[in-house]
């Protein structure tokens, strides 16, 4: 896989997202030019597996379009979805960290997708001259941690209606309380997976909550008919 350095526009084009990052978001003008230019871009077309499980870490990401899928490989082979990637997020940071110069997980393109590649050790050098910096990271880390910690008492704590209740939610503002549109871009089997739980279920579960008038299910979208109401359907299946 070819990774290029950012052309005069490019780089014009990535800043914005560098800016809104939290983990680049505190930096100064000349420590954002430094990552600028030790940054690669890469485009990876469906199923392209960017890094694999195990393998030596030198570089972070961030996903620019497209969606990408974390996953780790149990010893029969069997796969799991521990994360999808959505455009604007980065992923695998947490390597700065951990003591272990190998990726955790895997990482693939579900669909045609777009990414900058940062590196480590160039972004490792900033955080030693930069205290907000590194406050920034942890605030990101400590974000992650949370995020996961939700995960496992979902996967852990309820059924496959709850988990699939609240991925819907979790496309959908948190605010919001009419009705909503939810397209699904990404393969259901992937979204089975996500949720732990086999693709029959999934579907069974969608059948049970359209039969119960709190969505429909379309080709290609999931339409919650009230926000609100299935937050409170949520709410009321996790006691």
């Amino acid at each position: 896989m070819n990774r290029a350095l950012l052309s005069g526009t490019q780089n014009a084009e990535v800043l914005p997202y560098l800016q809104r990052s939290p983990l680049f978001a505190d930096l100064d003008a000349d420590q954002l030019g430094t990552v600028i230019d030790h940054t690669r871009f890469m485009e990876l077309p469906p199923g392209e597996t960017l890094f694999e499980q195990s393998q030596a870490a030198r570089d972070f990401f961030m996903l620019t379009s497209g969606q990408v899928k974390l996953t780790r490989s149990s010893p029969d082979g069997h796969e799991k979805i521990i994360d999808l990637i959505s455009p604007g997020n980065t992923f695998a940071e947490a390597i700065l960290f951990s003591g272990q110069r190998a990726y955790p997980v895997s990482a693939s393109a579900l669909v045609a997708s777009e990414v900058l590649c940062f590196d480590i050790a160039t972004y490792a050098d900033i955080l030693h001259q930069s205290t907000e910096a590194c406050f920034a990271v942890l605030a990101q880390m400590s974000r992650r941690l949370h995020w996961y910690i939700g995960e496992i008492d979902r996967l852990t704590l309820h059924g496959a209606t709850f988990r699939v209740v609240s991925y819907l939610l979790d496309q959908v503002p948190s605010t919001h309380l009419g009705s909503s549109r939810i397209f699904l871009t990404t393969p259901k089997h992937a979204i089975a997976s996500r949720l732990s739980i086999t693709p029959e279920t999934l579907s069974r579960s969608f059948s049970k909550l359209s039969r119960d008038g709190l969505i429909e299910v379309e080709d290609d979208a999931i339409v919650i008919k009230d926000v609100g109401r299935l937050r409170q359907y949520a709410q009321g299946s996790s006691h």
